[in-house]
């Protein structure tokens, strides 16, 4: 098994990690109703995409009857 001349140095070894850090999802505002949510993406509050209607919600069909 090969074992390494040197010891890695923190500062090396950090750099080699620095790629590794989690980056923040994008998020767009609903423009019906001001919900957080990804962009390019339906609705999950009002079902509009695009200032359009494009699905119902369970709880709009059950107030509709």
């Amino acid at each position: 098994m090969a074992v390494p001349f040197r010891k890695v140095s923190k500062t090396r070894k950090r750099m080699r990690r620095s790629h590794n850090a989690l980056e923040v999802v994008g998020t767009t505002k609903c423009t019906q109703c001001g919900a957080t949510i990804k962009p390019h993406r339906v609705c999950k509050a009002c079902g509009n995409y695009k200032g359009k209607k494009v699905t119902t919600n369970k709880e709009e069909t059950k107030s509709e009857k």
